[in-house]
């Protein structure tokens, strides 16, 4: 018996259903704490840092994150038409998930304080969020 056996295969269009899931729900978290972050400040400055956060949402996804999920939507779309499940994402960026989480769990507990980090949750949060709209068009047009 060969690695292969083990691996779990999957039809390709469910990991752009796997990589839009994955990017919508980890932005959805990160507003989440974000909103929760700014709920006890004066109503004034938590929208003026939400909506610093939503622009800076936008900016990211229209110069960074479009492009990376352009890139693994035409690389998912190269693999074999049955594939390994884990493959919705290339390997080196399981590293780069890892430094991400370290890194917020890192700056969350160094002290440095939530009303700056809430912008920035809410602009990597809301570029996820954005850009994870293309692998669910993607996901729904290959139907």
């Amino acid at each position: 018996m060969t690695w292969r056996a083990w691996m779990p295969a999957v039809r390709r269009r469910w990991l752009l259903a796997t990589s839009g899931i994955l990017w919508s729900a980890v932005g959805v978290i990160l507003c989440a704490l974000a909103a929760q972050w700014l709920r006890p400040m004066a109503t004034g400055w938590a929208l003026g840092l939400g909506a610093g956060g939503a622009g800076l949402a936008v900016v990211a996804y229209r110069f960074l994150f479009v492009k990376i999920a352009r890139k693994n939507i035409a690389r998912i779309e190269q693999r074999p038409d049955v594939t390994c499940f884990f493959a919705f994402q290339p390997w080196r960026s399981y590293g780069l998930m890892v430094f991400m989480m370290a890194l917020g769990v890192t700056l969350r507990h160094a002290g440095v304080s939530k009303y700056c980090l809430a912008p920035i949750y809410t602009a990597i949060g809301g570029a996820l969020f954005l850009a994870s709209l293309r692998y669910h068009v993607r996901f729904w047009r290959t139907s």
